[in-house]
Parts: structure tokens; C-alpha cells; sequence
């Protein structure tokens, strides 16, 4: 069974720091590229950051750019997404997820997981 799984979601003030976790089982992790993604109430769905675990290579929306860093650790199947100097426009559910296409629209990606919430005070 596939399974992606979000955690270290929460509420920060506009400033801080926090780090999602992506633990990923059921699949070959070389095989897939992971993206996160956020969704605010009333907006679509958005990637933020993307790797590639195989080579390492990484992709990051304009709007996180030296901010957010994506990272995984390939023994562990886990990618983790490191968010610094949070605002609060960044408040959204985040979501990790699977595809076989390095960065590419939401309908592309085979795995999802549940999202975890994070939330960022003014």
C-alpha cells in the first residue's frame, strides 16, 4: 500500500520556522519525483517545491525562494521542506506528493498524502 505521510504542521508566528516531514512507503523512492503543495481556503492548489530524489535535483516557486529549502533523506524515504522567515500569506493545508514527472500540474501526481496545516500568525 502507497502512503504519503505529512507531519510538522502547526501554528507559528510571521517570522519562524517550521519543517514538514514527508514519509513515503509502498513505492520505490528513486523511481518518483515529490513535490509539496499548498492550498489557502478559496485558492487552488499551488507547488511550492519540488526534488528529485534520484539526483537531487530541486525546483522552487518564486514565492518561496530563499525561504523554503526541500531536502530528502533517501534512506528514509522522507523528504522534508525546511520553511523559514514565515508570513502569514503562507498559511495553507500542505500536501506531499508523488509523480513520476519532475515538477509538473497537480492532476500528474499519483500519490498524495493527507496535508498538514500550518498556520502562520501577523
Amino acid at each position: 500500500e502507497v502512503q504519503l505521510v505529512e507531519s510538522g504542521g502547526g501554528l507559528v508566528q510571521a517570522g519562524g520556522s517550521l519543517r514538514l516531514s514527508c514519509t513515503t512507503s509502498g513505492f520505490t523512492f528513486d523511481d518518483y519525483n515529490i513535490g509539496w503543495f499548498r492550498q489557502a481556503p478559496g485558492k487552488e492548489r499551488e507547488e511550492v517545491s519540488g526534488i528529485s530524489p534520484s539526483d537531487g535535483d530541486t525546483w522552487h516557486a518564486d514565492s518561496v525562494k530563499g525561504r523554503f529549502t526541500i531536502s530528502s533523506d533517501n534512506a528514509k524515504n522522507t523528504v522534508y521542506l525546511q520553511m523559514n522567515s514565515l508570513k502569514p500569506e503562507d498559511t495553507a493545508v500542505y500536501y506531499c506528493a508523488a509523480s513520476l514527472i519532475f515538477i509538473a500540474a497537480p492532476s500528474a501526481y499519483d500519490y498524495w498524502g493527507q496535508g498538514t496545516q500550518v498556520t502562520v500568525s501577523s
